[in-house]
């Protein structure tokens, strides 16, 4: 079978962090390099309580969740933020990334990227992770395939 690419889709993001972390410039950067692409971004900005980001993304229906942390506890609010995302019924299909610092140890053995995907997480880009493996994913979700 043969698949063809017909084409991208705009699509609507919505980057945020979360409660602990007052970091922007990793917000900033993955806000224009997502609109210099050609898609729609709402940037929730640093420190964003759990519930507000939830509300959020409930609200705005959004085709794609990127979660940014820099201050090492990313996989401790990522883990409650997904819970969070994914217990919602109209946000049980749209495709939820995290990435960035993860923990303070720095990049392991991958468990703590293992246990973030069971948790919900369709992608997980840890510190050190090349933008590219994020524009793959990016790639995947708004490109048009005829089959």
């Amino acid at each position: 079978m043969e698949c063809e690419r017909v084409g991208h889709r705009e699509l609507d993001v919505i980057v945020t962090s979360m409660v602990s972390d007052s970091h922007t410039w990793n917000l900033v950067f993955l806000q224009l390099l997502l609109e210099e692409l050609g898609h729609r971004v709402t940037n929730l900005g640093a420190c964003v309580p759990d519930e507000l980001v939830v509300e959020e993304c409930r609200r705005a229906e959004p085709d794609l969740i990127v979660v940014s942390s820099v201050n090492g506890h990313g996989f401790n609010d990522g883990m409650r933020v997904i819970n969070g995302l994914r217990s919602c019924p109209e946000l049980m299909g749209t495709p939820i990334v995290i990435g960035g610092k993860l923990g303070i140890a720095g990049v392991g053995d991958g468990a703590s990227a293992r246990a973030l995907r069971a948790a919900g997480f369709d992608g997980v880009f840890e510190e050190g992770a090349s933008v590219e493996a994020f524009l793959e994913f990016l790639e995947s979700l708004s490109t048009r395939v005829l089959l």
